[in-house]
């Protein structure tokens, strides 16, 4: 792979310095990188730029005194063959430029690997618990909650491919005044049918939805007059509730192809039991003080801005408590690793959850939490009204419907996390090379068309011999291949596959204009043969993209 020989280079250049440089020479570690641009070569180096205050010489002098090092050390060594030449640039970048059989290694990694490209063990098989969306189960999913959807379950796919064990799991709110505001505007909506009047509780919910679970509540309980209606217990308005909202959302999550490995009640995880449980244990550890009559958790022994209450004056707990019964179950049931994904209004929740984590003993890196930025739907250029209290806000639901599901999910996924996404409806259905995912995927579809007409021309591929591809485009293609692994390693170390996407948005971009440019079958059978195993083997990392990303690989357009 392009990854392995890059560390393998960066290792056998800094080891080269070592051996030529005075030993008391401290310099900065070599690293290698990918230049934005080919005349770059494949790889280069800013050793020398780092090194300019340790040696208290010029870059460019420097670059070129390791030059002459770096090209000694590679003789009679495995890399003599790979290397074409080393160049210096101004102001004093060390660029590498490869052969072509060193590039064609890289054909031959992808056809013997297939499926698996890009696959490592990273994870040495760490279990990862991956909370995605734990929206609360009060109205249908938003596009908010989509775009959580979206990014969780890639990531999930990733690590995943990385060699981690990840649990996707849904953290169900199903306790806590918004529970009870739900059963209420559910009540007030059911008197409303059967004739009475009600007004909605503050900060009811409002939206249609309501009324539509009112009425199968009606239904399904016999009830038929407003006498009847008040004989219920109020806990079955709100039990209901939840019990529709969630079939709602489980059934949407599953059609968007986010499916989850474990649901979890908050209702059975903080139980009064477990919460005195860990108000023992951080008490036992000097955590907990009382003042003003509430009782306080020393967050800011961990680096919160300030304390925080964990049990009021009135002896109700506030939500802190019940998160951290819930991260202790989540330590306790071998996750190593702990990865929230939350939205922009749970930011300042952040330093006091890691204290949280540090207070029951476990690494403040152990938990990663990642804000996912809200996404503004357009449609016909102007943006569509949020807001899921009024009802008025376009659900996953309606989101799927109207553009698909494999548009949605990599629409959702356009952005890095921590941008703003704007999402254009009227884009995403258009099948077109504007529209980025038809251009991914109608990529894909083109390479099954021509080994159609490789078939029917009794052409096959070769997949041990590349000579022959010595064109600027057929090398680029094959560059861009070999990158596909350090871009997975991109997503694991940032916790974020927009790399990957952007990746694959770049791949069918090289891919297309090789295709514009060069007759992939022609007269000269050993060029087509060769040509035909460049196309699949981009199909074979198109392919292994996109399934990362949860989005299908179709055959046609």
């Amino acid at each position: 792979m392009l990854s392995d020989l890059r560390a393998q280079l960066a290792k056998h250049l800094e080891e080269s310095l070592k051996r030529k440089l005075p030993s008391d020479t401290v310099l900065p570690p070599v690293e290698l990188d990918f230049p934005a641009q080919r005349l770059h070569g494949e790889f280069s180096a800013n050793i020398a730029l780092k090194s300019a205050k340790v040696l208290r010489k010029a870059p460019l002098a420097i670059a070129e005194e390791f030059r002459g090092i770096f090209q000694d050390s590679l003789a009679h060594t495995p890399f003599q063959d790979k290397i074409a030449k080393i160049e210096v640039k101004n102001p004093g970048f060390i660029n590498f430029f490869l052969t072509p059989p060193a590039l064609f290694e890289i054909l031959e990694e992808i056809f013997k690997a297939k499926n698996d490209y890009g696959r490592s063990d990273r994870g040495r098989g760490q279990k990862v618990q991956v909370e995605v969306v734990s929206a609360n189960p009060t109205g249908p999913l938003s596009v908010a909650h989509a775009r959580q959807a979206a990014v969780g379950d890639a990531l999930a796919h990733i690590l995943d491919f990385l060699g981690f064990k990840a649990t996707r799991e849904y953290y169900i709110n199903d306790g806590g005044n918004q529970i009870n505001l739900l059963g209420e505007s559910i009540r007030c909506r059911a008197i409303e049918l059967l004739g009475g009047q009600s007004t909605l509780p503050e900060n009811g919910y409002q939206g249609e939805y309501i009324k539509d679970i009112a009425r199968e509540f009606i239904t399904r309980a016999g009830v038929k007059t407003l006498d009847a209606l008040a004989g219920q217990d109020p806990v079955n308005f709100r039990n209901y509730g939840v019990d529709y909202l969630l079939s709602v959302i489980r059934k949407d999550l599953e059609d968007f192809n986010v499916r989850f490995e474990c649901w979890t009640n908050e209702t059975k995880v903080a139980t009064k039991d477990n919460i005195a449980a860990v108000l023992k244990l951080l008490g036992e550890k000097g955590f907990l003080y009382e003042k003003d009559g509430a009782l306080w958790f020393k967050s800011t022994h961990f680096g919160d801005d300030k304390d925080r209450v964990v049990r009021k004056s009135d002896g109700s707990h506030t939500y802190l408590l019940p998160d951290i019964v819930y991260h202790k179950n989540k330590y306790e049931r071998g996750f190593t690793r702990i990865i929230n994904i939350w939205g922009p209004d749970h930011h300042g929740y952040i330093p006091r959850i890691k204290a949280a984590a540090q207070a029951l003993g476990k690494s403040p890196d152990s938990l990663n939490v990642l804000i996912v930025q809200l996404a503004t739907i357009y449609r016909d250029g102007k943006p569509v009204s949020m807001s899921t209290r009024r009802g008025e806000f376009i659900s996953l639901r309606e989101v799927i419907d109207e553009v698909g599901v494999d548009a949605a999910r990599f629409f959702f996924l356009m952005r890095h996390i921590d941008a703003h996404l704007d999402f254009d409806l009227e884009l995403a259905k258009k099948e077109t090379p504007e529209n980025p995912v038809y251009y991914i995927q109608y990529a894909h579809a083109r390479i099954h068309s021509i080994n159609k007409k490789a078939q029917e021309a009794c052409l096959k591929q070769r997949e041990n011999s590349f000579s022959l591809l010595n064109a600027p485009e057929e090398l680029d293609l094959i560059k861009k291949l070999g990158s596909f692994p350090d871009i997975l390693s991109v997503c694991c170390h940032e916790l974020d596959p927009y790399a990957l996407m952007q990746y694959l948005h770049e791949l069918a971009m090289v891919f297309h204009k090789f295709y514009d440019q060069h007759r992939v079958i022609g007269d000269d059978k050993d060029l087509s043969a060769e040509r035909l195993a460049l196309a699949n083997a981009t199909k074979i990392v198109l392919a292994n993209g996109l399934r990362l990303l949860g989005l299908s690989t179709p055959e046609r357009m």
